[in-house]
């Protein structure tokens, strides 16, 4: 046995190859828990978003059968196609009057009214009055009018927004208990007792008494008190008969009424009409056809999607060729001295300052000293394309030199010059690496906010802009707005429009996956 071998078989060296082996086996279980780490955050965001956001997908629309009286749709003097499509006023009162029909114990009080009337918004009724106004016929005739139900009862039959709890009480028996309206219900209430008492100790610090309703088909009852087996209760809507061989249930509303958005007058008659088929839960298209509006039921992402689009393409058409110039001219023509080594160095440190600083010189630059207009796709793309410059340089730069000197030489060889040799042979060859970082840079520039905070682009924008000069938001912009708006409606809005904006970022950066995969030579 050589001594070499004696040495590597020592119990020193033993002893060394064992600690850089379990070293070798820490490494990879630490890699593996960083990437369960990074995959289980991002589950955590993707879940928390997402539930929100399905949310969002759906919402509940009410039916109206209404006639189109002349009267209220098109009065003397205003029945032009443009005054229909106007009077909003006349619609929402068809709308308000057919619920005012349907549910008479509204009219007991003005509070009431309003508590029915707040079913809809009047903006509600736009599109019905848009129908009617192309197709004029219309007026005089039966029709059924179909309108977003307001944010905060959708939001109850959703299960948001109102806390209760549910409890099936079995068959009951109600009479009448006197002239002014007072019912009692007896039957098997001893869950529903035990049920109401938990519930008043669980419930979170209200100053308002829980409210206990009892509903049957399309009749609902508040619950007055409740002892021995027997409840006294007052109808909200329907009548007594309807209670008769059914199996009512019990909800008991674990916020105040004063406490909550939803009055139990409402709850009741959604209730009621959900029960007569009025009320349905369809896709909520709109968030993708209608413009911003201060109504969660009527906001949608239009304006913000073309604005986005519009900012992109102004994006576009100035960082890219000048971006993918100046890296052609700097790897291939420029000469090495201190000059291009300065310029080098301040385009890598561009790469890093923080975007805000670009909002900051664009606000300056084009707002300030050019002049340009506030909230305009043009400035917006002009800001985000000096931020993705950087960018665009330095990977266009890397593809480049990616390509092998072998074809600079070949194609001087054969008598090609500088600027054939570029253009006709390294160009081509870095293409696929180009333009990936280039998408790259667009992609990071589709989801920047705080520069264009800056220039104005935070405005509420009710129209869909139609040219790059025109009043606009982008996606990012909107998702910050609804966000800090205090209703709770706006949240699954937020987390639907952040699902919009991420679907557009994977599409961009499915593109660059595609491109490198398709035309990505190796060497």
């Amino acid at each position: 046995m050589t001594d070499t071998a004696r040495t590597l078989t020592s119990p020193e060296a033993v002893k060394r190859l064992k600690k850089r082996r379990g070293a070798d086996v820490r490494f990879r279980w630490y890699g593996l828990g960083a990437i369960l780490i990074a995959l289980g955050a991002l589950a955590v965001l993707v879940f928390s978003i997402g539930t929100q956001g399905v949310s969002a997908a759906t919402y509940h629309v009410v039916k109206f059968d209404i006639v189109l009286d002349p009267a209220e749709i098109a009065p003397e003097g205003d029945n032009a196609p443009e005054d229909i499509a106007r009077n909003v006023e006349g619609f929402y009162g068809l709308a308000r009057d057919n619920l005012l029909a349907t549910f008479p114990e509204a009219n007991e009080s003005r509070a009431t009214r309003q508590q029915l009337a707040d079913f809809l918004t009047r903006l509600a009724v736009l599109p019905t009055a848009k129908q009617v106004a192309r197709n004029p016929e219309l007026v005089g005739s039966r029709m059924t009018m179909t309108a977003p139900l307001n944010d905060d009862l959708d939001l109850y039959l959703k299960g948001q927004g109102v806390r209760e709890r549910r409890i099936n009480t079995g068959a009951v028996t109600v009479t009448a208990a006197s002239a002014e309206g007072t019912y009692r219900v007896s039957g098997n209430l001893e869950s529903l007792a035990a049920a109401i008492k938990v519930a008043g100790q669980d419930r979170m610090e209200d100053a308002s008494p829980l409210s206990v309703l009892l509903t049957a088909g399309s009749a609902t009852g508040r619950l007055t008190g409740i002892t021995d087996g027997s409840a006294t209760m007052e109808m909200l809507t329907g009548n007594a008969q309807q209670f008769a061989n059914a199996r009512p249930v019990a909800r008991v509303v674990l916020t105040g009424e004063g406490e909550r958005t939803v009055s139990d007058n409402q709850i009741a008659w959604v209730l009621a009409l959900k029960d007569m088929g009025r009320i349905n839960r369809v896709p909520r298209w709109s968030l993708l056809t209608n413009s911003d509006s201060t109504y969660p039921e009527l906001a949608g992402g239009l304006s913000a999607i073309v604005g986005s689009l519009w900012t992109m393409l102004v994006t576009a058409l100035v960082a890219m060729p000048i971006g993918i110039l100046a890296a052609v001219y700097l790897e291939e023509f420029a000469p090495r001295n201190r000059v291009t080594e300065f310029i080098e160095v301040n385009i890598n440190n561009l790469a890093a300052v923080p975007s805000i600083v670009f909002g900051l010189l664009g606000a300056a630059l084009y707002l300030n000293f050019l002049g340009m207009p506030r909230s305009a796709p043009l400035v917006g793309g002009l800001v985000l394309a000096l931020m993705t410059f950087p960018v665009v340089i330095i990977a266009a730069r890397a593809a480049l030199k990616a390509v092998p000197p072998s074809v600079r030489s070949g194609a001087l060889a054969v008598g090609a010059s500088q600027m054939q040799t570029v253009f006709h042979h390294v160009v081509p060859l870095a293409a696929p690496g180009i333009l990936t970082g280039a998408i790259l840079g667009m992609a990071r520039a589709l989801g920047e906010t705080a520069p264009l905070l800056l220039i104005g682009m935070v405005a509420f924008v009710g129209d869909v802009p139609k040219g790059p000069m025109d009043e606009s938001t982008v996606m990012p912009v909107l998702i910050f707005s609804w966000s800090n708006n205090a209703e709770r409606a706006w949240e699954p809005l937020t987390s639907a429009m952040i699902i919009i904006l991420l679907a557009f970022l994977l599409l961009m950066n499915g593109l660059v996956v595609f491109l490198r995969r398709k035309y990505e030579r190796r060497w």
